[in-house]
């Protein structure tokens, strides 16, 4: 299973990304979710083939992301001639891809999809690196690619409950945490990744609670 393959299309099609959904993202989730893996099932052997396809989903995922693909549909037909010349099968192919096409938070906010064992790493890595330090440097980054103010007291967070309400509504960056990152830990698929989400939320809330203290000085 060729994995090169993967990275340079990755490389490709995320040059120039600038909001934190980057090559080295992809390659942090992919790292993160293999440790984690393997943590789970020490008995499981580094090169196997599930491994692969935890690194693969990883690479892939935001390739496809709305937030910065202007065609995700073309990018998965690409992804199809892609992977069978990495040496995936038929069914391994349709595990990334649906787990790519269903691991988002938006995408479950209405409804909750059911990932392989596989996408459940990918999607808890993903997941963890909108937590901790690296957490608060891509929601800042964000958040202000996207013209967000830091913070409005003025601007009450909001409850999501839609895809449209969650990519449209008016939002800050401190408000971000208080309507999706915080709330992340609870969503954890694998042990490993509870673990880690906690340690890195509990961080991050000393950040924020730092923040408020300063902006209330």
């Amino acid at each position: 299973m060729n994995i090169e393959l993967v990275k340079k299309f990755t490389k490709d099609h995320l040059k120039g990304e600038k909001t934190g959904h980057d090559y080295y993202h992809g390659q942090r989730v992919a790292n993160l979710a293999t440790k984690m893996y393997l943590s789970d099932y020490p008995d499981a052997h580094k090169d196997s083939r599930i491994v692969a396809i935890i690194q693969t989903g990883s690479y892939l995922h935001d390739t496809i992301d709305e937030k910065i693909c202007d065609n995700p549909d073309e990018v998965i037909d690409e992804i199809k001639e892609l992977l069978p010349k990495g040496g995936f099968t038929s069914l391994e192919i349709e595990d990334i891809l649906f787990t790519i096409q269903h691991m988002s938070f938006s995408a479950n906010i209405e409804h909750h999809y059911q990932l392989p064992l596989s996408g459940q790493y990918v999607q808890d890595a993903d997941r963890i690196e909108s937590l901790g330090a690296i957490g608060i440097a891509r929601a800042f980054t964000y958040g202000g690619k996207h013209g967000n103010k830091i913070y409005d007291p003025e601007i009450k967070p909001e409850k999501l409950i839609s895809h449209d309400q969650y990519r449209n509504h008016v939002e800050t960056t401190i408000n971000h945490f208080y309507e999706k990152l915080f709330d992340l830990e609870d969503l954890m698929n694998t042990p490993a990744a509870k673990k880690e989400a906690h340690r890195r939320t509990e961080y991050m809330r000393e950040f924020v609670q730092e923040f408020m203290d300063e902006w209330n000085v």
